[in-house]
């Protein structure tokens, strides 16, 4: 952003157009409460004498151009620096309605300020120092977040904590390279260089810690974009209605008649704070029926791109050729294998061998269940919940990375550090291995936004929707 359009009061509508309760515009900048005075009629006597910050005024607002009322609304004053932008900010609560909140924003800007572009709001905030950039990305991310434990690692992320990490780390590095370059920039002074065995340890520590927090980036990538699961298993064997249990509703249609189901249908559902991305597939088997065989051409493309594959299977049936031919699409797939109609196999008094199939696809684990009575479904859950986050609670352990920005910096940070610790090992002069200690301050540096391009910030900022 170019400092001319930082000196710019900007306003932008914060909450989502459409009928509602309550909208929000907001505004940022010095003229803001200038602006405000003169479009705001306060419903108490002296009212527009001294706003003070951190107050709620109830009152009116007008177009002073014809002084014509908008609306009734509530208006808050927050003055810098204790505010989101460090900046003087004003937020008008008025009734949610578009024509209302276009007609207050374009008072706004007849007045002076600028509407605000993507994100604008958040860029103030961490070029004016309030927050660095790992915390301004974790704005989206805590508005993205799908489940309670996508909320929480968001939170933490906002709230400073990988950051911290991240700042310990250049910190060690800090003054790992004063300590190498003191003893090339002193000579004079005959200072120790650091011992090489104690630098070996220094470097295999960091290495370590970033380590730590690049392969936390799985679980980052599972809490942010969800596990994508694909239903699988020959035609009217309950695919259908295991995804309507998983969602607790009748999303899929169910009826007893084979190949019921077309297309791939697809659902979000939250397992224990893990977003599972249900794919409900068509039932593989030879079909006739041009739309079918269509169907079960997109199931098998749903198969080849799951992270997750649930293969339903009739437990009351023994394992027939179909079974065989999709457990052979599923070899070096994860995969859980689902018994169904336990009911029925409870009536019949037999238990059948799934041997071959399990044999094939290797399951992470195999559940019985049954749709008639719920049976086994929320040990699918449990099951499925264990097998990416250990039940939920790694997510309380430490930091995790959720932002391939984040992973990519911290890969090429480790990398260098890789560098210095073979030519620590080579005996390497000690300003070769300076430069690939700066290299990976730098790469940390693109986390916090120090060392971060102009060009990749306005990227970031303009994914933020507008008025963020």
């Amino acid at each position: 952003m170019s400092k001319n359009k930082m000196h710019d009061t900007i306003c932008a509508i914060s909450t989502p157009m459409g009928m509602g309760g309550i909208g929000i515009v907001r505004m940022s900048g010095a003229e803001a409460l200038d602006i405000a005075r003169k479009i705001f009629i306060s419903a108490s006597e002296n009212g527009n004498e001294a706003i003070r910050g951190y107050q709620i005024r109830y009152g009116k607002v007008k177009d002073p151009g014809n002084g014509q009322i908008i609306d009734e609304v509530l208006l808050t004053v927050m003055r810098a620096p204790k505010t989101y932008t460090r900046e003087d900010v004003v937020e008008i609560n008025c009734h949610s309605g578009p024509v209302v909140l276009r007609k207050i924003l374009m008072t706004l800007v007849a007045l002076g300020a600028r509407l605000a572009d993507p994100g604008e709001f958040t860029l103030r905030a961490f070029l004016n120092g309030r927050i660095d950039l790992a915390q301004a990305e974790a704005v989206m991310t805590l508005i993205s977040a799908k489940t309670e434990a996508a909320l929480q690692s968001a939170v933490r992320q906002l709230s400073g904590e990988f950051s911290e990490k991240v700042y310990g780390i250049k910190s060690d590095l800090i003054h790992m390279i004063s300590e190498i370059e003191a003893s090339l920039d002193f000579p004079e002074e005959d200072l120790d260089p650091i011992p090489p065995g104690m630098l070996k340890q220094a470097l295999f520590d960091l290495i370590e810690e970033i380590g730590r927090l690049i392969e936390s980036a799985e679980q980052g990538k599972i809490l942010t974009e969800g596990v994508s699961t694909a239903i699988v298993g020959k035609a009217n064997v309950g695919k259908s209605s295991l995804l309507n249990r998983l969602l607790m509703e009748d999303r899929a249609i169910v009826t007893p008649f084979p190949g019921t189901t077309r297309d791939v249908i697809e659902e979000t559902v939250n397992i224990q704070g893990i977003p599972l991305r249900i794919q409900d597939t068509a039932g593989i088997r030879d079909a006739k029926d041009l739309i079918e065989q269509e169907g079960i051409k997109r199931s098998q493309e749903s198969i080849r791109k799951a992270d997750l594959v649930l293969m339903v299977v009739d437990g009351s049936q023994s394992v027939g050729d179909e079974d065989i031919r999709i457990a052979r699409m599923l070899v070096n797939k994860d995969t859980v294998l689902v018994l169904n109609k336990r009911d029925l196999v409870e009536k019949n008094s037999k238990e059948k061998s799934f041997s071959s199939i399990i044999d094939l696809i290797k399951p992470k684990f195999t559940i019985k269940t049954s749709m008639v009575s719920n049976f086994g479904i929320n040990e699918l859950k449990s099951g499925i919940a264990d097998l990416f986050l250990q039940g939920g609670k790694t997510i309380h352990e430490s930091p995790i990375v959720t932002n391939v920005r984040h992973v990519s910096a911290l890969i090429s940070a480790k990398e260098a550090l890789q560098r210095v610790l073979k030519g620590v090992g080579e005996g390497l002069l000690e300003d070769l291995l300076s430069l690939d200690l700066r290299d990976a301050l730098s790469d940390l540096g693109q986390i916090t936004g120090e060392t971060t391009a102009e060009d990749v910030l306005n990227e970031i900022f303009r994914s933020f929707c507008v008025g963020k």
